[in-house]
Formats: structure tokens, C-alpha cells, sequence
């Protein structure tokens, strides 16, 4: 490797040379943010006589002894793509303005000392060779008559017109003056002495925002011979890049795809910004056979994914209809086993009927824990492995059986569960996704004449006794029971219906809402075609008693739209284990066992499971324990001595925690750790015989 100081505009008026990027490079991805701040730099640079330079960082090359049709000596850009085009960008605008000052001197310099080889073949003119979808953007800024559109969108473009709007013919000199003064650290490598993959990372570490997926892709291609890099990247990851997106935010989730893959692979979900490194580590070697394997693999799901992403391109009505109903759900953690769900229905070994049933199981199992409030953490490890618990000749009941086997707070809720906890719970203050979702289809289920409330503003969430209720509905119902409904009932499924008319109806007693009909509109509620509006029509009054029976009848509703599947299972018997959020009380109680993190600790004592768990926590995150009130909780010190602990206990060589505390204290701390952590289904317990 060798690296100098050296001038940008000295650098790129190296005569027949072309910098190209390379397939494996992200794309050009510069904010006008970006833009404004270097040409500010630039400019206040050749303003000023007194600075001779101006730093930019480093510009990453190899040169493989690839030479072009046109005998050009081709530099591989490792590192720098974003600033060397930005520079392009720019000296392009410059050339422009020179065109329409009709300064030909400045003209032709520009031309064919930054941008062009003057004596390439056409296709290999420009100094600059980026990739693909880059390339027609930089041809056609520079050669484009005025007022001819460009067909797409590109940053490419975007960018340069912010150029060419702001350089200007009072600026212009300054700009030439600092782009003169630019320097930058030039690190040439050698392929045969120089690893590039460990530079990048390093490059990386230091400050360069790579996602996980342009790691991976750099992983994957930089190693391969410029051949091979093209068919690889033609064939499998340009597919991959197109397939994991959220087509309506324009957003690329090619992260959070090769992320579930690897939880799929490996049963054990990366962190987020772990996915490369583990990446890695499951495929170590990047010959072209290894890699077309697993990118075979990545392909055939990715169209899987595609869908879950974007429902609106699943054709079929019905799927589609269950995955819209998915994604408004936000169920992203069962994606590792939807995607193989999709390729057995894909590849015709389940058929329709089935991958609809699954798709309806997820939704009951993850709606019903949303209405118990249990925590969402627990669905990691559920679905990650689910997929392993299929049955091909018994499909949907084998993954019926193994979701109801779960226990604690990893369960499938039971009906009468979801009756107690809907008649209590504020439905009306959860995620409007989430709010509308519910609604949605309590209103239409089995309806012929669906009522679309998602993005319909013309229908609304009513409150029947009003958030804000007109004094005669304290009169009707008296202060005890008007107080009551308040507090308790005021934002439940119960009390809560659709309206079209939300405004009329206001805060006015129910009598009124029921029979409104102002100027002959039919605002009242004996109007509504609505279901949920149904028996709001018969009523003489609206209070404690017909909120409650309103709230069992749409609970009986409810659990058929959320099914808990009616099959016949043995309950889970083995071994009675329990995870320590459900346990009995522990006092004078002892343990046969703990798991902990899948691992069976041989403790017999809550004692010891106590400091067991917090020496494994405070190992895994330390910083939680100073971030956090979990340390003040367990009196963490160094010094135990010092702030009087009655009965110290190590949990590493520095640090001592209280130990002197009851058995029900010691399951108070241990679950609190758990919760600020997020692993409440992490830890088990049986209780000795």
C-alpha cells in the first residue's frame, strides 16, 4: 500500500486513466446537505489567499492491470466514489457555465482534462465510470441539449442541478480557485500484497456509514475477478437490491432481509448492526461456487419477501388481502418462517386453503398477545424456529400444536382471557394501525359489502358516552356511575363505535345520538348500516350494564374472527417448568433446576439463582446496570464495605451486589432486570417435589 498527499484536480487529470466504480460499490448516494457543505468549503477556500489546502479525506484505489478496449489504465475505486463524483458533479457544472459565457479556453480545459479521455473510444470517454444505473445520468448531464428530460429519477441529477443553479459567473473563479487547493490522502494497493475487504472494513470502522447490506455486497463481490463480479451481481444481487425494498417508502431492506435469513439459517437473530459480521462468519469463504449457493437461496426468498414487503403484488385477492392485514400488524418478526411458508405454497407442496390458514393463525396468535399486552420480545425466538416444527403431511395443525404448547409468556391466549382483557382494555389510545385493524374487522366480518375505514376519512371512531359529555349525562346517570364509565369505561371496545357523522353527534346524550336527524341526514345511530352500530338501535339507554354486555358480545365476535385453533393437544407436561414471571410465590420454596438463555443451571437455591443471573447480565451489557435504575435496585458496588451491604456477593472480580434479601425480593430484582433488559422469556424455573 502507498499513500501520499496529493491534489484532487492533479489527481483526476491523470491522462488516460478511468476511475471506475465497481458493481459492489453503493450507490451514489450524496444529500443536496452533503453537496451545499463541500461547495461551501470550496468556495470559502478560493476565497480566502491565505488557505493553500483544503483537506477531503482519502481516495481508495487498486489497479488489477485492467486496462479498457481503448488501452486506458482502469483504477478501481475501493473507497471515495461519493466525493470523486461530487467533484464531476461539479467541474460538469462548471463546464456548463463556461459554455454559456462562451469562454472556450475554460471549456476545453475542463473538458478534456477532468471529465473526458479525448482519444476512448465513445463508450469509454468519460474519466468517470460509474456504475449501471449511474452511467446514463452522468452522459446525459454532460451531453444533453437544453431542455431534453431525463426519464428517472437519479441524485446523479438531482445534485448537479443544485450545482448548476449555485455556481454561478459571480462564484465561479472561487470555485476553480478551491478546487485547486482540495487534497486528499491517495492510498494506492496492491491486490497481491494488500488485502482491499480488510482496508474497507477498517475504512469503515473510522466513519465511512455503510449499511449492513453494502458490507456484505463488497464482501461477496471484491474478491471475484471483474467477471465474475458482473455475472454475480447481474444474476443474483442486483435482483436481491430490486426484491428487498418497501416499495412505498423507496426504501432498500436488504439488511433487514439477509438479517431474517440468517435468523432462518441459524436460529439466533443478529443484531442489527451484527448482520455482516455474522454474515461472515456463516459463509467464510467468497469463491464463485460457495457463493452462488447461498445467493440461490437468498434469491428464491427474496421474492418471498417482496411480498410480505409489499403486499399490493401478491395477484391473488385473498393472500393479498391476509398480508396487507399482516403488514398493518407491523408482524416483521414472523417473516424468517412466513418466507418458507411462501415457498412450500410457491412450489405447490401446501396449497391455497392452507397458506391462507397460516396467514390468519399468525395474525390470532400475535393479535391476541397484543390485546393481553404481553411482551413482543418473546415473538423472536417463537417464530425464528417455528418453521422447524412443520409437518408436511400435517401442516397447518402441526404449527397450531406447537404455538399452543407454548407456555408463560410465550402462550397463545386463551378465549377467556380475551373476553376479561378486552372489557378493560383501552383500545382507543393503541397504534391508529393497530385501532383501525381491530375495528376494521370486527365491522366486517362476514360482510358481503366490506366497509373500508383505513385512509377513509369520512368515517371516524365514535365515543358513545363522549370523551367530553354534555352535563345531561351526568343527570341521567348520577354522579357514581357517570364517574365510573369515565375512569374506566371511556376508552374500551365497549364504548367505542364507527360513525360517519362524528361531528354532529359531539357530546350529546345517547338519546340523541341514537334518533338524530338534523335537517333530515340521518346522523342517528338507528341510520347506520354499520354492525357495530347494530344494537345501538333498540337500546333506551347507554350505560354501566349495556357497555358491558356490548363488550361481551363483540368479545364473542372477536374470537371468531381470532380464532384459537380447536385442536386436541396433550398440555405440556415436561418437566413443569415455568417461566418466573408466572411462577408460584418462592418463599420457603427451593428449585429442582433453572434455564436460563436455553442453558440448564443446576441451582437448587433461589439464592444462587440470583447471583447466577446477574453475573450472566452484567457480562452480557454492564453499561444497562449504570444507565438504568437496575444498579441502585441490587446495591452494585465496588466498595461494599463503604456503603454498608449486610451480606456482599461477587458477581465479577471488581463489582459486589446485596445478597441479604428474601426470596421474594430476589425473584422482584431478578424480574425487573429481565424486563429492562427485554428478556422476559428468557428465564424458567421448577420448583423442587
Amino acid at each position: 500500500m502507498k499513500a501520499n498527499e496529493t491534489k484532487v484536480d492533479k489527481f483526476m487529470a491523470t491522462n488516460e486513466t478511468t476511475f471506475a466504480i465497481p458493481v459492489y460499490q453503493r450507490n451514489y448516494d450524496w444529500t443536496l446537505t452533503q453537496c451545499k457543505q463541500l461547495l461551501h468549503d470550496i468556495i470559502e477556500t478560493g476565497k480566502n489567499d491565505r488557505t493553500t489546502a483544503h483537506f477531503i479525506g482519502s481516495i481508495v484505489y487498486v489497479h488489477d492491470d485492467v486496462y479498457t478496449a481503448s488501452g486506458l489504465t482502469e483504477l478501481t475505486i475501493i473507497d471515495g466514489q461519493q466525493r470523486l463524483t461530487t467533484i464531476t458533479l461539479i467541474y460538469i457544472a462548471l463546464y456548463r457555465l463556461a459554455h454559456e459565457l462562451d469562454n472556450k479556453q475554460l471549456v476545453s480545459r475542463i473538458h478534456k482534462t477532468y471529465l473526458i479521455n479525448e482519444f476512448a473510444t465513445e463508450e469509454e470517454k468519460l474519466k468517470l465510470k460509474p456504475t449501471e444505473n449511474n452511467k446514463e445520468a452522468l452522459r446525459y448531464i454532460l451531453n444533453s441539449a437544453e431542455g431534453e428530460e431525463f426519464n428517472s429519477y437519479s441524485k446523479i441529477i438531482e445534485n448537479y442541478n443544485f450545482f448548476k443553479t449555485t455556481i454561478t459567473t459571480d462564484n465561479y473563479e472561487n470555485v476553480l480557485k478551491g478546487l485547486s487547493k482540495l487534497i486528499f490522502v491517495d492510498i494506492a494497493l496492491d491486490r497481491q500484497r494488500d488485502n482491499p475487504q480488510r482496508i474497507f472494513e477498517s475504512l469503515n470502522s473510522t466513519g465511512l456509514e455503510l449499511s449492513q447490506a453494502d458490507l456484505i455486497r463488497n464482501y461477496i463481490l471484491m474478491g471475484l475477478s471483474r467477471t465474475n463480479q458482473e455475472k454475480v451481481y447481474k444474476n443474483y444481487w442486483e435482483v436481491i437490491e430490486r426484491l428487498a425494498k418497501d416499495e412505498t417508502l423507496n426504501k432498500t431492506r436488504v439488511s433487514e432481509f439477509i438479517r431474517d435469513y440468517l435468523t432462518l439459517k441459524n436460529k439466533e437473530i443478529p443484531n442489527k448492526g451484527d448482520v455482516y459480521i455474522k454474515f461472515k462468519e456463516q459463509y467464510p469463504t467468497t469463491t464463485i461456487d460457495n457463493l452462488e449457493e447461498v445467493l440461490k437461496e437468498l434469491k428464491s426468498l427474496v421474492k418471498f419477501y417482496n411480498k410480505l414487503t409489499n403486499p399490493k403484488n401478491e395477484i391473488d385477492r385473498e393472500i393479498r388481502t391476509q398480508l396487507e392485514y399482516i403488514s398493518r400488524l407491523e408482524i416483521n418478526v414472523a417473516f424468517p418462517f412466513l418466507m418458507k411458508v411462501y415457498e412450500d405454497y410457491s412450489e405447490i407442496k401446501i396449497d391455497k386453503s392452507t397458506f391462507v390458514s397460516v396467514l390468519t393463525l399468525v395474525q390470532s396468535f400475535t393479535f391476541r398477545r397484543f390485546v393481553l399486552g404481553l411482551p413482543t420480545n418473546a415473538l423472536n425466538k417463537i417464530f425464528m424456529s417455528l418453521y422447524d416444527k412443520v409437518e408436511y403431511n400435517n401442516y397447518i395443525y402441526s404449527i397450531q400444536k406447537a404455538l399452543l404448547l407454548r407456555s408463560g409468556v410465550q402462550r397463545f391466549p386463551r378465549n377467556t382471557e380475551i373476553i376479561n382483557a378486552l372489557k378493560e382494555k383501552d383500545v382507543y389510545n393503541i397504534k391508529p394501525k393497530n385501532r383501525t385493524y381491530l375495528l376494521e374487522r370486527l365491522e366486517n366480518y362476514k360482510n358481503n359489502e366490506p366497509v373500508v375505514i383505513d385512509g377513509n376519512h369520512d368515517i371516524t371512531i365514535e365515543h358513545i358516552f363522549p370523551q367530553n359529555p354534555d352535563p345531561k349525562w351526568k343527570l341521567d346517570l348520577g354522579a357514581e356511575e357517570y364517574n365510573f364509565i369515565k375512569e374506566n369505561y371511556l376508552n374500551t371496545i365497549g364504548n367505542l363505535t364507527l360513525s360517519g357523522n362524528n361531528g354532529k353527534l359531539g357530546n350529546k346524550s345517547f338519546l340523541e345520538k341514537q334518533t338524530m336527524n338534523a335537517d333530515n341526514k340521518e346522523q342517528g345511530y338507528i341510520f347506520s348500516r354499520l354492525w357495530l352500530n347494530r344494537e345501538l338501535k333498540t337500546l333506551k339507554k347507554w350505560d354501566k350494564s349495556t357497555i358491558e354486555a356490548r363488550a361481551e358480545n363483540i368479545a364473542q365476535r372477536f374470537l371468531k374472527i381470532w380464532e384459537l385453533p380447536d385442536i386436541d393437544i396433550e398440555e405440556n407436561k415436561e418437566s413443569d417448568e415455568i417461566n418466573i414471571f408466572d411462577a408460584d410465590d418462592p418463599k420457603f420454596k427451593k428449585l429442582e433446576y433453572a434455564i436460563f438463555f436455553d442453558q440448564k443451571l443446576e441451582v437448587t437455591q433461589v439464592a444462587k439463582l440470583y447471583i447466577e443471573v446477574f453475573k450472566q447480565l452484567f457480562d452480557l451489557q454492564p453499561e444497562t446496570f449504570f444507565t438504568s435504575e437496575l444498579g441502585e435496585r441490587i446495591s452494585l458496588t465496588k466498595t461494599p464495605e463503604s456503603i454498608g451491604i449486610r451480606q456482599a456477593v461477587p458477581i465479577n472480580d471488581t463489582y459486589f451486589i446485596e445478597a441479604n434479601i428474601d426470596n421474594i425480593g430476589k425473584f422482584d430484582r431478578i424480574k425487573q432486570a429481565l424486563t429492562v433488559f427485554g428478556f422476559e422469556d428468557e428465564l424458567s424455573i421448577k420448583y423442587a417435589d
